[in-house]
């Protein structure tokens, strides 16, 4: 490993154990939202620019070192921004992350993951380089598997930089948007876990479907082209 990328390695480990040794995740909380609001309430109203640069800024860290707490930032751009520019604002910076966090696991940490998640991406990686963006909508769109996990299994295929970003980008807009337009009414939300209804999730599960069918009609017509060609051999 040459020195830059060990800089930028050491850099993102020592983001880390910065983040977890100031205890950083207790303002990353619906509490700590919910008692900040109107005090980023005021600062948006006389910084835009700069509240929205750093609620994005913040928001890329979070997502490229896999940090938690996307779920408090989604809900903090819609009390903050309206669910229109909010989820603008979450699903460009979520993206940028993403990107970040495919970029470093392929050039500098493939060996790493490999070694730690390697028979759990499998699987993945198989269908990510043989199905690409449909595939890929499919698990953004289906929560079945961590964000921060198919960010890695990417980043260990071939899978396009483009594909990856325009993949995230419209994967994640359906499930950024329930959260956002749940923080632009803050105030009656009592927990997270009421916000992901089974409704909700159920419908993110369809949209995944129609996503994953050109994928599976592609498998089911090499696998009849196979069938054909196997007597005749």
């Amino acid at each position: 490993m040459n020195r830059k990328k060990a800089v930028v390695l050491g850099l993102g480990v020592l983001a880390i154990i910065l983040f977890f040794v100031l205890d950083l995740g207790r303002f990353l909380t619906l509490e700590a939202l919910k008692a900040h609001r109107q005090t980023l309430a005021d600062l948006y109203a006389t910084h835009r620019v700069a509240t929205v640069a750093g609620f994005m800024a913040i928001y890329i860290v979070q997502t490229a070192l896999s940090l938690p707490g996307a779920a408090i930032l989604s809900l903090a751009a819609g009390a903050l921004f309206g669910s229109i520019m909010g989820t603008v604002y979450a699903n460009i910076a979520a993206t940028v992350g993403a990107t970040l966090a495919f970029l470093v696991t392929r050039y500098l940490l493939r060996d790493a993951v490999l070694a730690r998640f390697g028979d759990k991406l499998e699987g993945l990686n198989r269908e990510l380089e043989r199905r690409g963006l449909n595939y890929l909508l499919f698990l953004r769109l289906v929560p079945v598997f961590p964000f921060f996990l198919i960010n890695l299994a990417a980043g260990l295929t071939r899978l396009p930089l483009s594909t990856f970003v325009i993949g995230t980008m419209i994967g994640i807009i359906p499930g950024g948007f329930v959260y956002v337009n749940a923080g632009a009414s803050l105030a009656t939300i009592d927990s997270l876990a009421g916000i992901a209804s089974p409704r909700v999730l159920g419908s993110f599960a369809l949209l995944g479907l129609f996503a994953l069918v050109p994928a599976l009609y592609g498998k089911w017509r090499d696998r009849r082209g196979s069938d054909r060609v196997g007597p005749s051999q």
